[in-house]
């Protein structure tokens, strides 16, 4: 398959690297010193699955110079939907599919408010990766995984053969749930809650795993999630909040959530999309959520300040 990776940090270089050791034709969009580092030295991912270099890798900031692919995987923070959804026009043809890699439950939305629906899949990931510096992935926690799904049925054919590349890909197992929104969401809970809470303690997964506070705290917050998904319509496993738990609880202790570290270092995050979003959605759905909305708070500012909206502290 010809696919373009959208986002080449740690998500998309990961995934990216993966299918392109697996044989398939990858291009990395990029820039700046990544770029620059991916086109002279190729892209390197240091991972607990096995490290892979891909020397030369094909990489742009210009996704016209690419042309219309088979499918184009989505991996930016959330926030960048939008804008990536614009970028990525030229790419887009008549079969293209794309597949957001997004934390949050809204970007598939997103993308098709600007694609229409045709090429827009519903998907997710499961990887603890970030990129370490220009050129260099790390890939520290998590068995990678992708889960997609289709919107309508025309989609169906294209769908399986990504899956079935993903699933080539050494290091990734992929497959397509029958019910690709629960999946979603399921992922959503652990996520949103690990971000959450980590974000507002500068605390690693394995402090606040283990402080019976923080661990209460993270248990209430998975309780306002899945009252959310519920009352939206989404069905959940009825175990869906003790899975997310079990996920916590496996996760490596020195584990840090990507909303996390982007508020630790002073950068725009994704507290819009994660509690900020549980809080929107239930508030539209008539569900309270009283821990998501201190949280949202609590991170408010900082996020503003990052984005140049206003100043913490």
């Amino acid at each position: 398959m010809k696919v373009a990776i959208m986002g080449s940090g740690g998500v998309g270089g990961y995934f990216g690297a993966r299918l392109a050791q697996a044989g398939e034709e990858v291009t990395f969009i990029a820039r700046g010193e990544h770029l620059a580092a991916i086109r002279h030295h190729g892209l390197a991912v240091s991972s607990i699955e096995g490290d892979v270099t891909l020397d030369p890798a094909r990489a742009t900031d210009d996704p016209a110079e690419v042309g219309s692919v088979d499918a184009v995987i989505v991996a930016v923070k959330a926030w960048q939907v939008r804008e990536a959804a614009e970028t990525i026009r030229p790419m887009v043809g008549p079969r293209t599919l794309v597949l957001p890699l997004e934390n949050g439950v809204e970007a598939a939305d997103t993308l098709a408010s600007v694609l229409g629906e045709a090429p827009v899949l519903d998907g997710l990931c499961g990887i603890l990766a970030w990129r370490e510096g220009p050129g260099c992935i790390r890939h520290a926690g998590v068995s990678p995984f992708v889960r997609l799904g289709t919107r309508h049925p025309g989609q169906e054919d294209g769908a399986r053969q990504l899956r079935d590349a993903l699933d080539r890909a050494p290091g990734v197992s992929a497959e397509m749930p029958d019910d690709i929104q629960a999946a979603v969401w399921s992922k959503f809970l652990f996520i949103c809650a690990m971000s959450g809470i980590g974000a507002v303690t500068r605390a690693p997964i394995g402090v606040t795993r283990t402080l019976p506070e923080t661990r209460s705290l993270t248990e209430r917050l998975l309780a306002e999630i899945e009252a959310v998904a519920r009352a939206r319509g989404v069905a959940l496993p009825e175990d869906a909040v003790t899975r997310a738990l079990q996920f916590i609880d496996a996760l490596p202790a020195e584990s840090t959530a990507s909303m996390q570290r982007d508020i630790m270092a002073g950068r725009p995050s994704e507290l819009e999309a994660q509690n900020g979003a549980v809080v929107r959605l239930g508030r539209e759905a008539g569900v309270s959520t009283p821990v998501n909305a201190m949280i949202h708070a609590a991170l408010l500012p900082q996020d503003r300040a990052a984005r140049g909206d206003g100043a913490a502290g």
